[in-house]
């Protein structure tokens, strides 16, 4: 097993030696779309990987993988996988992926670590797995240096207070929510009921407390007035109710972890109606 990297210079030299081809003097075309940057505390590492494995190449990119270690001794242990993929008429194309554990202070200021490592004139995103710490070190570190910042609120405890912390978010980088995107179907859905919807005072979400959140917090906003939310409690959203009265379920089935994550690493400009139904949400 290589000895593990211990300063920036040591895995650049690494990222370009692994891009060699093997047995050629020339290197394997590299073709990123962007600089994809995720926060993996170690509660997230599995459920982490297991999703970064189905996106390499749909995504073709540099991903930086941090693994903060806030109680180990200053310092790196970085690793560097450079992936392969055939794209046809004899070429190829590599992913890169860098794992560094940020140990003690180094997991305080991640920026610096990220900064020299991102590829130029390239959009950075960043998934941050669990409830961010807002007003953190580690958090406005990373927000100052990446364009996007994905986030999953099903993650997080104690909604809605927690989009009370994030609304600030929203004028300092584009924010994604996972758990949003989850509704999709069903928003599609009860918007076709209009307007028999018009009027409509109490809904009910069987559902994670994200999605009975947001859901309701994006009725109130589309019909600009409040609306009393029952939640029931399930992994998944199965069931919308309003005012007594079962909604259509949507068709299809939900996507899985890795094609929801590639639909956000597709998307570029802020989503306005999410933002609105947070702020409904928060109230």
């Amino acid at each position: 097993m290589a000895p593990a990297l211990a300063s920036i210079r040591e895995i650049e030299r690494e990222v370009a030696t692994l891009r060699m081809a093997p047995g050629a003097d020339v290197p394997f075309q590299r073709t990123s779309v962007m600089t994809h940057t995720a926060w993996v505390p170690p509660e997230w590492v599995e459920a982490a990987e297991d999703v970064l494995a189905g996106l390499a190449e749909r995504h073709p990119s540099r991903t930086i993988v941090l693994f903060p270690q806030p109680d180990a001794n200053d310092g790196l242990d970085a690793k560097v996988d450079v992936d392969v993929y055939p794209a046809g008429e004899g070429r190829h194309i590599c992913t890169e992926t860098i794992r560094i554990q940020l140990n003690g202070s180094r997991a305080e200021a991640p920026a610096s670590v990220v900064q020299p490592l991102l590829l130029p004139d390239l959009p950075v995103f960043l998934r941050w797995r669990g409830l961010p710490p807002f007003d953190g070190p580690a958090f406005t570190s990373l927000i100052g240096v990446v364009d996007r910042l994905i986030v999953d609120s099903t993650e997080w405890p104690d909604l809605p207070h927690a989009y009370r912390l994030l609304v600030p978010v929203f004028d300092q980088v584009v924010v994604s929510d996972i758990a949003w995107a989850r509704t999709s179907r069903w928003r599609l859905q009860l918007a076709s009921l209009w307007p028999d919807i018009a009027n409509v005072e109490r809904i009910r979400v069987t559902g994670t407390a994200a999605q009975a959140q947001l859901l309701a917090g994006w009725l109130r906003s589309r019909l600009g007035r409040s609306l009393q939310l029952e939640h029931e409690q399930s992994d998944h959203l199965v069931g919308v109710e309003i005012d007594g009265k079962a909604a259509p379920f949507p068709p299809g089935d939900p996507p899985p972890p890795a094609d929801l994550l590639s639909e956000e690493l597709d998307r570029f400009e802020r989503d306005r109606i999410y933002e609105k139904a947070v702020r409904s949400a928060a109230e």
